[in-house]
């Protein structure tokens, strides 16, 4: 069998990460790269690396690249909304080349009007190619959805289904301890939420309409609590932030699945540094009732990658359109 070759579009700090995990994947080869920062564009993605050439260069002219290296699929890591990234995603698509993206609004882009909308043409467009285009990583696309979804398996039946996400951010890249205003003062968190500066989580919407399209509960709406600070009892740090007592540890936020005023679907994500547990949970109230805890968590940037690179396979050989995990096999380890 042929290698399957692969484009990196992104060589940001996961992207790189991305890079170096396929080229240790047997039956993968990258034979492009695509970025638009200047520092890196023209330089060789080994040299990038600090590894030796690989006679792939980052270059900035993606149609050029997916017309001369004819990749069987892209790993796109960019961004994480899709009105950010979606002219990227179509241009790939035209040139006929499947796409597996860590965008955590792809995971499931049909809860607002506009993701809708973009959803319609991305699968049109990849329908009319013959290709696929899939969004995953850990959370969203398989910690607090697509595992849940398989763990309803043996049910009989499912009442509700709560999803715990609990990590201590001081084991995380130093760019997410300061996405989630870890070290603030509270006011300064306060007013960095107002301004939209931290965000908070991206994808719980996303899990809890594939949650609920798997098991195909109809909801009245996808709630999502604000986005509040975890505040520190005691002085705690990561070798890169230190967080006094009384200043802001990280953030927490909560998502739910309502039907006629009953949370069918609770989602709760916590991420801090200092945090005393470590864990992603899922309880499922059915028959039988099913109570699953990994702990520690499942570190986020590795399991992401692990996601992406791991469903390579399952996105080049599906049928085309645009895809969730709940409608691929689920992945295996690559060798």
């Amino acid at each position: 069998m042929t290698d399957i070759k692969v484009v990196c579009f992104g060589i940001g700090a996961i992207g790189r990460q991305m890079a170096e995990t396929l080229l240790s994947k047997k039956g993968i080869r990258i034979v492009g790269a695509i970025d638009i920062d200047p520092q890196k564009v023209g330089r060789d993605l080994g040299e990038l690396l600090g590894r030796k050439k690989l006679g792939v260069v980052i270059s900035d002219e993606s149609s050029k690249v997916l017309s001369s290296k004819k990749p069987d699929i892209v790993v796109h890591t960019t961004t994480s909304y899709l009105k950010n990234t979606h002219k990227e995603l179509e241009e790939i698509l035209t040139h006929g080349v499947n796409i597996v993206s860590t965008c955590e609004e792809l995971s499931y882009p049909y809860v607002t009007k506009e993701q809708r909308r973009f959803a319609t043409r991305l699968d049109e467009l990849a329908k009319k190619k013959k290709v696929t285009i899939l969004g995953t990583g850990i959370n969203p696309g398989f910690l607090m959805d697509a595992l849940a979804i398989t763990l309803t398996g043996p049910c009989i039946k499912v009442n509700s289904i709560k999803v715990t996400r609990q990590m201590n951010a001081a084991t995380r890249r130093i760019p997410f301890q300061k996405k989630i205003g870890a070290g603030l003062a509270v006011e300064e968190f306060k007013r960095k939420i107002s301004e939209k500066e931290i965000t908070g989580h991206v994808g719980l919407e996303q899990s809890v309409g594939m949650i609920a399209d798997a098991l195909g509960w109809k909801l009245d709406e996808i709630k999502i609590g604000p986005v509040q600070p975890v505040i520190s009892g005691k002085s705690v740090a990561s070798d890169a932030i230190r967080v006094p007592e009384g200043y802001c540890a990280g953030l927490m936020q909560t998502a739910y699945g309502m039907r006629e005023g009953r949370e069918l679907i609770t989602l709760d994500f916590r991420a801090f540094i200092g945090a005393d547990e470590d864990f992603d949970a899922i309880a499922i109230d059915g028959m039988p009732p099913i109570h699953e805890k990994i702990s520690p968590c499942v570190h986020g940037d590795y399991g992401t990658i692990g996601m992406t690179v791991n469903m390579i396979p399952k996105v080049v050989h599906a049928s085309p359109g645009l895809k969730t995990m709940k409608d691929l096999p689920l992945p295996s380890a690559l060798p």
